[in-house]
């Protein structure tokens, strides 16, 4: 088993051929390039994944109620496609973008409803996109998948990849 922390939250993995924590100085581009949180590799997918967490103990009671709005409202959509896409060119571009990518969203607000995590999701399904239009010649898409979740909905779907709050 291995587990990934991000800030006070932590992801425990198994099955994984790789898990690497991806959003930091290591990959040498941060000066011009967004990176997800960590890069997780599978026999035959992998998945990237963000978290993002207003409820951290040490977030005042204020921003966490402006992250809720701009994030209910989609102001974080640009900001979660780039991310994703800036990290899928960087792996394209070593060569190791070679399977499907799923793009996971954690959100660890306790309040997030499923509605806000469905709206998200659409909002981030168009704008990556998933779904290519039919004059579009590509040969496989940019990601296979995304969801955005919240701990609670993170944990029921995915129980082999279960989050936990360290504080």
């Amino acid at each position: 088993m291995i587990a990934l922390t991000e800030g006070n939250l932590q992801i425990s993995i198994q099955g994984a051929v790789n898990a690497r924590k991806f959003d930091d100085d290591g990959h040498g581009l941060s000066h011009c390039m967004k990176a997800v949180d960590f890069i997780l590799e599978f026999p035959d997918h992998y998945l990237f994944i963000e978290f993002k967490d207003p409820d951290a103990p040490d977030i005042p009671r204020q921003a966490r109620a402006e992250f809720l709005r701009s994030f209910e409202e989609g102001q974080r959509d640009e900001e979660l496609k780039y991310k994703y896409r800036d990290s899928f060119l960087y792996e394209w571009a070593s060569g190791w973008a070679d399977k499907a990518i799923y793009y996971l969203v954690l959100i660890a607000q306790h309040d997030l409803s499923s509605g806000d995590m469905l709206r998200r999701t659409n909002a981030l399904e168009r704008i990556l996109p998933l779904q290519l239009p039919s004059s579009v010649t590509w040969t496989r898409p940019l990601v296979s998948g995304c969801g955005v979740f919240n701990i609670d909905a993170w944990n029921r779907n995915f129980p082999d990849y279960p989050v936990r709050r360290l504080l």
